[in-house]
């Protein structure tokens, strides 16, 4: 069994970012502190807009503080927020545009390269390699 060349592992991981991105709710999200009453706080990820929105994650702490900064779950939340769907498809537009330059550029000058170190790395990160 051969390897796979580069430009399949990016058109692999852009394939898979894609259909997750494309299942999954669209953003953008928000997070937010939700009080659970006697049970404290907890950070939760929110999609929609004011009084109209769904809950996406959420992420318990049971902290009695709002934004409890000892606990990492906001910031966590905070991240998982900014890559709502959006951005995964944006990512996968890259990614099917480096593994054009790449096919391109082995077949134009015979060697690899042309979707860059930074693409494939991010590639092989989604297809759960080594970058």
């Amino acid at each position: 069994m051969t390897d796979p060349s580069p430009a399949d592992e990016l058109r692999t991981a852009a394939a898979r970012l894609r259909a997750l991105a494309t299942a999954a709710t669209p953003g953008p999200w928000r997070q937010h502190d939700t009080h659970l009453g006697q049970y404290g706080h907890t950070a939760t990820v929110l999609s929609g807009e004011r009084n109209d929105t769904e809950l996406r994650a959420w992420l318990p702490t049971m902290s009695q503080e709002s934004w409890d900064e000892t606990r990492n779950v906001w910031a966590d939340a905070a991240y998982i927020a900014a890559m709502h769907p959006g951005i995964g498809l944006a990512l996968a537009d890259w990614l099917e545009h480096a593994a054009q330059q790449e096919a391109y550029t082995l077949a134009e000058w015979g060697h690899r390269g042309g979707g860059g170190p930074h693409a494939l790395a991010v590639a092989r990160t989604i297809n759960q390699e080594q970058p």
